[in-house]
């Protein structure tokens, strides 16, 4: 079944297209067909459909080993730099945050909250002028601050870290119980509440 355009990048014909070529443009490294489909979230038989779409518009490059279809960007291909930075701005906060924040130790679980989870959850609304991510644990808050600083120059938008202990995300508070009741993202580790 064919998914909506991304809210955040409605320049892809669907928020499958758009998880898919994260997975290839923003990792880097050559893919298996199956396991593309796996780690973007898309059914086998759509992802093929979209990868077949994106290799004859010269996006993306297969070779076959053995019966497995490998899949890369097309380093030749003038749209994949713009593509990249496109899908860096959209879709990367994930992707560069799960990488930054899995390297601190102390760091229990992390996601994005707010607007920017939101709209990638498909809920309408204006688009984010920032990122907000969730830290639970006991990180250094300095090398949480760096990390989300590094990936604010790669997203050009502000990257707001709120750190908590597990003892504070327990705690009865109103900013909690909107953080509960809306949309979220997974960085790092389980959600607390599930």
């Amino acid at each position: 079944m064919r998914t909506a355009a991304p809210l955040l990048a409605p320049i892809f014909r669907s928020d499958g297209q758009a998880r898919l070529l994260s997975v290839v443009m923003l990792e880097g490294d050559e893919i298996s067909l199956a396991d593309l489909a796996t780690r973007s979230g898309v059914a086998y038989p759509t992802a093929h459909r979209e990868v077949a779409r994106l290799i004859a518009a010269g996006i993306l490059v297969e070779r076959l080993v053995g019966r497995t279809r490998m899949l890369r960007a097309n380093a030749a291909s003038p749209l994949v730099p713009p593509l990249r930075e496109i899908l860096l701005i959209a879709t990367g906060p994930v992707a560069l945050l799960t990488e930054e924040l899995a390297q601190i130790a102390g760091i229990h679980a992390s996601f994005l909250y707010g607007s920017f989870a939101a709209r990638m959850r498909g809920v309408d609304g204006d688009s984010p002028n920032d990122i907000d991510v969730m830290v639970i644990g006991t990180p250094d808050p300095e090398l949480v601050y760096d990390a989300c600083d590094r990936v604010e120059e790669s997203v050009h938008r502000p990257v707001n870290a709120t750190i908590l202990t597990p003892d504070e995300l327990e705690a009865d508070s109103a900013f909690m119980t909107q953080v509960r009741a809306s949309p979220v993202v997974p960085i790092v580790g389980e959600l607390p509440w599930e």
